[in-house]
């Protein structure tokens, strides 16, 4: 089978795919335009986020069989389309998981200790020891909205840290296991102190956390963002930051991201919430790199190989 690589990604994706065989080409520049006028010819495409597969794009790829993605969602992929077509998707959540979990607890702990406050003041000479007075996670409530992948990985990176309970809540029923316990939203919302959001973007996602949602919760919290930036209402979180509904952000990914994640500051001018965010100093910011390691570089490809191999050899 040829395949066609238009993203960049860890060598061994293509030297595997020569072992079974499979002739690979590579385009990292040409225009989406312009792969469309030849993608015909190929039985498989790898890509990572630098265009989206669109049906117009997929009615000129007469031959595809497989598309192959090397990250967690299908988002750029008009996936309903291409299983009408018979196309086998294949991405990778299980390559990068690990990583998304231990950053979403990096940015937690960094939270909770003012690590990134306490460090700026430091380095200009500013030495405020009760200013900088942290919080434990023992006796916490963890909340945990999307229960898949990552949800199940930054669950397990909890173990151990004396948290009182780790909850979460999904719209699909039995996903629980021996990490976090599946409740309701009513309990979900009356008891959690840090939430953290590990869902799709799909049309029910997108902005289902503004303010409408934030003042149903009890309790003030803290909330981590390792999902999909367009998840958050930007303003309406910066709103519930000045009124102390929420406590603290940690936010790897932004409601003004474009499709490919690359390319975040083209605008001339940035939104006011956007300045607001830059500037306060209970919220940490990431350019989407949650799931962005050395060694998920090389898991993703190998998820992606494996379940190529194991559909089509």
């Amino acid at each position: 089978m040829k395949v066609l690589h238009v993203d960049i990604n860890h060598p061994l994706i293509i030297e595997q795919f020569s072992e079974l065989g499979f002739e690979n080409h590579e385009d990292y520049t040409s225009t989406k335009e312009e792969i469309a006028k030849r993608v015909s010819h190929y039985d498989g495409i790898i890509i990572r986020s630098r265009f989206s597969i669109d049906a117009d794009f997929l009615d000129k790829a007469k031959n595809l069989k497989f598309i192959g993605r090397l990250g967690a969602g299908l988002e750029n992929i008009d996936t309903q389309f291409a299983k009408s077509l018979g196309v086998f998707l294949a991405a990778a959540p299980e390559g990068n998981r690990n990583a998304v979990g231990e950053h979403a607890l990096g940015m937690l702990l960094s939270l909770f200790n003012k690590l990134n406050k306490a460090d700026h003041e430091v380095r200009s000479g500013k030495w405020d020891r009760e200013g900088n007075r942290g919080l434990e996670l023992e006796g916490k409530v963890v909340g945990i909205i999307g229960y898949g992948n990552m949800g199940k990985a930054f669950a397990k990176k909890l173990k151990g840290f004396d948290v009182e309970e780790v909850i979460c809540y999904d719209i699909k029923g039995g996903v629980e296991d021996e990490h976090a316990r599946q409740v309701g939203i009513m309990e979900f919302q009356d008891r959690v102190d840090v939430i953290s959001l590990h869902v799709p973007q799909t049309e029910d996602t997108i902005g289902m956390f503004r303010t409408e949602f934030i003042e149903k919760f009890k309790k003030s919290f803290w909330i981590i963002n390792t999902a999909r930036g367009k998840c958050i209402d930007t303003q309406d979180l910066v709103a519930a930051l000045k009124s102390g509904k929420i406590l603290g952000a940690g936010l790897d990914v932004l409601e003004y991201e474009k499709a490919s994640f690359e390319h975040m500051f083209t605008d001339d001018q940035l939104p006011d919430a956007f300045e607001y965010l830059i500037k306060a100093d209970n919220v940490i910011l990431s350019p989407h790199v949650a799931g962005w390691t050395v060694e998920s570089k090389i898991k993703l490809a190998q998820t992606v190989v494996d379940k190529i191999k194991n559909k089509f050899c």
